[in-house]
């Protein structure tokens, strides 16, 4: 029993290590944790942290104000574990608080909390572990499973989150997932319920055009399930997979490059009228993605770059915005740690490029981003500043944010 308890509370302490230093900070120690027991084997964890945005857009239109504010998060994620056979994790807040989607007494659907996680999880011994509920274990890739903590851009790159609104709540579905570990291999897969009020609000109709709502047209028995997954290989330093959020930057703290492959599928998840018939078409989404953060050597500087291929299958040219498409995506982002003393603030000056094409246009949805980080105690207390540009056709789009984070 004794043997049993020093197993777990070495596990608990790594953990905290794992997370102190995936963020950088040389004055985080862990954060916040309530203790249930002197051991330290029954504890809450408590995690807080906000994004203050301002934005200058070049491109706003002749009644709009170039410059805004934005409350681009506001979280709170607590997770529990009486024992180490079981963990419950809540996590809520609000996302872009804004003057458009403010309201006069907090009661408008943009000023609402909401859960963007519930779930408990079952451990089915060291490596390996289920659970169920409103949960992140997505498939894909990394950045579908990007947590917000400790990005290196400003944000996650936005066509990464795949299923966003259409068979999901904000990257979250509900089901049982299974995640767990085979030496150096991490697996995440998961089952879950599709939506049935999707961001595609279209009718399927007579010209035959795609839209994401076989659910609500085919019924949850024919179009009521997706499946997901993610495998990474993690050839150096082995992240934690602890909880599902994978880590933007280590800033030198650890030295990882991992190779991933996921996939996303929804069968009859979209629909067409084909001669007065309708017809479910099966969602696919796989990408392969590679991930490479090093030290550079003992003075504090640091590389980071990730790349992703993404195959994005919705159904026979099926198009909505510029965000959701059949076809694919490139995206890659490169960022350096300037060498410095780590109780000091430290500059990131990071680029990023992503490149969308669809079957239903010839013209590419291409995204450039540059932009620099200072952080001032790692990923807790951190400014942002950068500059996007985005092309599509003869549309083009430019802006300047800086970002306020802290996390506690």
């Amino acid at each position: 029993m004794k043997k049993t308890s020093r197993i777990l509370l070495l596990g608990v302490f790594f953990l905290s290590l794992q997370v102190m230093y995936s963020q950088g900070s040389p004055d985080y120690k862990g954060g916040l944790k309530v203790k249930f027991d002197e051991e330290g084997k029954k504890y809450l964890r408590i995690i807080s942290w906000a994004q203050v945005q301002a934005a200058y857009n070049n491109d706003a239109g002749p009644t709009s104000s170039k410059t805004s504010f934005n409350l681009r998060r506001a979280r709170v994620l607590m997770f529990s574990q009486i024992t180490d056979k079981f963990l419950i994790l809540t996590h809520f807040g609000l996302n872009s608080l804004n003057a458009g989607s403010m309201h006069p007494v907090g009661k408008g659907d943009g000023a609402q909390l909401f859960f963007h996680d519930v779930w408990a999880q079952y451990s089915l011994g060291k490596d390996h572990a289920v659970g169920g509920g409103l949960h992140y274990f997505n498939g894909i890739s990394r950045l579908n499973n990007q947590s917000t903590l400790n990005m290196m851009t400003l944000d996650n790159n936005r066509q990464s989150w795949a299923t966003i609104g259409l068979s999901d709540q904000f990257a979250r579905h509900i089901g049982i997932f299974m995640k767990g570990k085979f030496g150096k291999l991490q697996y995440r897969l998961a089952i879950n319920d599709a939506v049935v009020n999707s961001l595609d609000a279209t009718a399927p109709t007579t010209n035959g055009d795609v839209t994401y709502s076989g659910v609500n047209v085919l019924g949850t028995k024919d179009a009521g399930k997706t499946f997901a997954g993610y495998f990474d290989y993690h050839f150096l330093d082995q992240e934690s997979n602890f909880l599902p959020f994978k880590v933007g930057s280590y800033l030198g703290g650890k030295k990882v490059f991992n190779i991933g492959a996921g996939f996303f599928s929804h069968p009859k998840g979209s629909v067409k009228m084909d001669s007065g018939n309708l017809v479910g078409e099966d969602v696919n989404i796989f990408a392969l993605d590679a991930f490479y953060d090093t030290p550079l050597g003992d003075d504090g500087s640091a590389l980071t770059a990730y790349g992703v291929f993404q195959s994005n299958d919705y159904g026979e040219n099926y198009m909505l915005g510029t965000t959701y498409g059949t076809g694919s995506m490139v995206y890659g982002h490169v960022g350096y740690v300037f060498a410095g003393d780590k109780t000091k603030t430290r500059f990131q000056p990071y680029i990023s490029y992503g490149s969308n094409s669809y079957d239903a246009t010839s013209d590419n949805n291409n995204i450039f981003g540059i932009g620099v980080n200072a952080y001032m105690s790692g990923h807790n207390s951190k400014l942002t500043l950068e500059y996007k540009n985005q092309d599509f056709g003869a549309v083009s789009n430019s802006g300047l944010t800086l970002q306020a984070m802290i996390y506690l």
